[in-house]
């Protein structure tokens, strides 16, 4: 079996040793549960980021996914998430093994990514479809993190002494966090990561989301990663984010200002992500000074 360097060089680099003994036992651990839940590799994804996902078959031909991550709190609060959706609006989980980081999901067929749609009010229309049927409580029970967690790094930004994102931007961002959570309704599960690429297309069930991260917090955040996303190929890529979020607020029913602070906040957070991580920060702090110049 086939690992890419560059998938264990971000393995490792993400998780430090526990991800270098991941990678060391990955070949055993996928022939391992190939065996166990009688399936047949059809070889990995194209796209992997930080979880091995192979394309498989069971017993009847059917079609899976068999999707091995670094047991963690992360890959266990994902299992959670995908059992609160049951294959409504989201891939489903059929099988799991929480202890060893183990998932057999639903494949998504064709599973053409929401990304390979160029009419923009189309893709906007498949996205507010998708993020009604995704809407859910909070699962009782769980230990579903809190996005005031997530914010904790506005906090970590600030006391390492700043860096490229401005320090009156994340005053900003923190000040917004708080007023959209005083206006709130109460948590709800948020996917945490819905954009084009974790919309993918159905031809049995129409357009899906898949990899949720799991968050509790207000709904009118699992807007922001759609509106930052792809704007990069776009001719005119300040007027495709006010189309988005002119659209959004008009076709949900949702406070176009409110949604606006939401993504300041969550916006800025994703950039000061970024910076720390020596990623790209750069895109989605522009859009963080453009949703501020359509917030004036």
């Amino acid at each position: 079996m086939k690992i890419s360097s560059e998938f264990q060089e971000k393995i490792t680099n993400a998780f430090g040793p526990a991800g270098k003994a991941w990678i060391d036992s990955l070949e055993q651990r996928v022939e391992t549960y190939l065996q166990k839940w009688e399936l047949t590799s059809e070889g990995p994804v194209d796209n992997l980021s930080y979880n091995f996902v192979l394309k498989v078959r069971d017993s009847n031909e059917t079609p899976l996914i068999l999707k091995l991550g670094v047991p963690n709190f992360d890959t266990r609060n994902e299992m959670v998430t995908l059992k609160a959706y049951n294959g409504e609006g989201c891939a489903q989980l059929l099988m799991s093994d929480p202890e060893n980081g183990v998932m057999l999901l639903e494949r998504i067929v064709p599973g053409t990514m929401l990304s390979a749609e160029r009419d923009e009010m189309v893709v906007i229309e498949n996205f507010i479809k998708v993020w009604k049927d995704i809407r859910r409580p909070v699962p009782g029970g769980t230990s579903t993190p809190s996005l005031k967690h997530w914010f904790d790094g506005l906090t970590r930004y600030r006391n390492a002494g700043g860096g490229p994102i401005s320090l009156e931007h994340v005053q900003l961002a923190e000040e917004f966090f708080q007023e959209v959570m005083e206006t709130s309704k109460g948590p709800e599960l948020l996917h945490g990561d819905l954009h084009h690429e974790n919309i993918l297309y159905s031809e049995e069930k129409g357009w899906m989301a898949i990899d949720p991260k799991g968050v509790a917090g207000d709904p009118y955040f699992d807007v922001v990663s759609f509106l930052i996303n792809q704007l990069e190929s776009k001719a005119d890529p300040k007027s495709t984010l006010k189309l988005r979020v002119d659209k959004i607020s008009e076709q949900m029913g949702l406070d176009r200002q409110r949604l606006l602070k939401a993504a300041i906040a969550l916006g800025t957070l994703y950039a000061c992500w970024g910076a720390e991580d020596l990623a790209d920060w750069e895109t989605t702090y522009q859009c963080v000074k453009w949703f501020i110049e359509f917030l004036g």
